[in-house]
């Protein structure tokens, strides 16, 4: 693959919750979002296998595709953390995430217009050594004490891309 193709991607319906403090299921405009409330850290989880066509050399970028529900003051941060899980040799009785990457992103001064953010991962212990045809799952947070947007951030879609 080349740097910028797209490896995975997922929708609000692909989440399968955490057991405590999952984003919430909800539409706007009959489209289907993950709500995270500002006051709580809040996660989805998804899963998918590596594509076998995955280089392995530089790493992913993980997109995520979000809105602000109701704080469209771009001035206002949201703070997202992503977590990679390589499942291949896992107990799945227990989870066993990597160290989670972040970054800090502003709403569109717009209500109901996407941001896009990227968060980067370099190959190996960064992405938890995720290689081309392991299973996986990746958890998205939003950190409820970092940033100042008042409302809930609804994401709509996840794409992973070749770094």
């Amino acid at each position: 693959m080349a740097s910028g193709d797209t490896l995975c991607v997922f929708g609000p319906l692909h989440n399968e919750p955490p057991s405590s403090n999952a984003a919430t299921f909800d539409t706007r405009n009959s489209r289907p979002c993950l709500d995270f409330d500002a006051s709580t850290d809040e996660s989805c989880v998804f899963s998918c296998i590596m594509p076998q066509n995955y280089a392995g050399t530089t790493g992913v970028t993980v997109i995520l595709k979000w809105a602000a529900s109701t704080d469209n003051n771009a001035a206002h941060t949201c703070d997202w953390e992503v977590a990679f899980e390589d499942w291949s040799a896992l107990d799945l009785d227990g989870d066993d995430f990597a160290a989670a990457n972040t970054t800090t992103d502003n709403p569109s001064a717009t209500l109901g217009v996407i941001t896009s953010t990227s968060i980067t991962f370099t190959d190996g212990a960064d992405m938890d050594s995720v290689a081309a045809g392991d299973p996986f799952r990746v958890k998205v947070t939003r950190d409820a004490d970092g940033g100042d947007m008042t409302g809930d951030a609804e994401l709509y879609a996840l794409e992973i891309q070749e770094t």
